[in-house]
């Protein structure tokens, strides 16, 4: 299953390197592309050029030495990546990670990805059980980030106990069984996602709009594209880029966000209406710029149509889900909405927390589905958030699917 991938493999400085040469050749031997980026103390545990003799292609080491003056290296390398493996992580690489340092091209490098990421620990039995270790590793998890557990016996320091690095054959069939249970959960279905704000506009300078950023929006499309579904995104103003696969409609108001999703809606398996659209636009809209008096302006508002609203109505087949940001009672707002809309579920988002809302990379949520399946999504990265938003829907999709 691992064959056509593109995995980035981390070396750390550990006497454990020598058991990534081995699984640098057998990611090879799957088919996999391997690019190896070391740290300067696993270079004094294993030559670079071990490892670009068994992945035939180039070894970093230094964050300044670009190969190719037209991409800057960590950069193409973390876009390059679908999987990112660090194997042997010590101490301290998962120490830079966990408090976002950035210090040499591996840990650059890792900051920059937005690929999973696979941390194979491996360190002596007391280090593996130090408080600071365990509090780096909860927070890495927290964040989405993947362990395989090293495993237990004869260390080199000569203590027996946790912290050997697993055995490349066991850590290339997690690799294997997670990709095999994500592919093609949403193989050739259809989805349609809205994202980002709406602009509304009082002159030619001026418009009313919202904070959001379109990021989990975003993040769902990227998400939904991994697992096979065919994705349409109508996206309101923002400054993201199209995930790769997806058919991306630009549009700014929420009358352009109505007629496109109401336009797609029926060709969708999924509806996803993650968009923060405006309520009210001003009832009149000036030709020309208006300019500033001495005294108080006041400007008539008046309703947009209710997108989700007019979604639900509509439904025949399709799995609609809504989002809510609320400040206060976002349980009890989210439930009302659920119902009065006609969902199939929703997902609240208390933008009062920490790390949490519009504009930040992370986010953590609450899922509710019609049967009443509560679920909350711990404070992770919005890729992450996504891809467990997506396995509850395709979960309460069911025969749907």
């Amino acid at each position: 299953m691992l064959n056509g991938k593109n995995i980035v493999l981390g070396v750390t400085g550990g006497i454990a390197a020598y058991k990534a040469c081995s699984l640098t050749s057998k990611l090879t031997q799957q088919g996999a592309s391997v690019k190896v980026i070391m740290t300067k103390s696993a270079a004094e545990f294993v030559s670079p050029l071990t490892f670009q003799a068994l992945s035939r292609q180039p070894v970093y080491t230094d964050t300044f030495d670009e190969k190719n003056p037209e991409k800057i290296a960590h950069i193409d390398l973390a876009d390059w990546a679908d999987l990112f493996v660090i194997a042997p992580a010590t101490a301290n690489l998962i120490g830079k990670i966990a408090n976002g340092i950035a210090d040499d091209m591996l840990s650059t490098t890792i900051l920059a990805t937005e690929a999973d990421v696979y941390i194979a620990p491996a360190m002596n039995v007391h280090m593996y059980a130090h408080p600071a270790v365990r509090k780096n590793l909860i927070q890495l998890e927290q964040w989405g980030y993947k362990f395989i557990e090293p495993g237990d016996g004869y260390l080199a320091c000569g203590y027996v106990g946790k912290g050997r690095l697993e055995e490349p054959e066991t850590i290339i069939k997690v690799l294997d069984q997670d990709d095999h249970a994500s592919r093609g959960l949403l193989e050739g279905k259809n989805v349609l996602i809205s994202a980002g704000p709406t602009q509304e506009s009082v002159d030619p300078v001026r418009f009313f709009t919202n904070h959001s950023s379109g990021k989990m929006g975003y993040a769902l499309a990227r998400q939904a594209t991994n697992l096979g579904a065919t994705v349409t995104l109508i996206s309101g103003p923002v400054d993201l880029t199209t995930p790769q696969g997806v058919k991306r409609i630009d549009v700014q108001t929420a009358e352009d966000m109505y007629n496109n999703m109401i336009e797609a809606f029926d060709h969708n398996d999924l509806v996803i209406k993650a968009a923060a659209v405006a309520d009210y636009r001003p009832k009149v809209t000036f030709e020309h710029k208006m300019k500033k008096k001495q005294d108080d302006l006041i400007l008539e508002m008046e309703r947009t149509k209710d997108i989700l609203k007019e979604l639900g109505k509509r439904k025949s087949s399709q799995f609609l889900v809504g989002f809510a940001a609320e400040t206060d009672k976002y349980l009890e707002y989210g439930r009302k909405k659920l119902v009065s809309k006609n969902l199939d579920a929703i997902v609240i988002n208390d933008i009062t927390a920490e790390g949490a809302g519009f504009r930040k990379d992370t986010n953590q949520v609450t899922y509710l589905h019609t049967s009443g399946k509560q679920q909350q999504l711990a404070l992770s990265s919005k890729d992450e958030i996504a891809k467990g938003l997506l396995q509850l829907i395709v979960s309460d999709m069911g025969e749907g699917l």
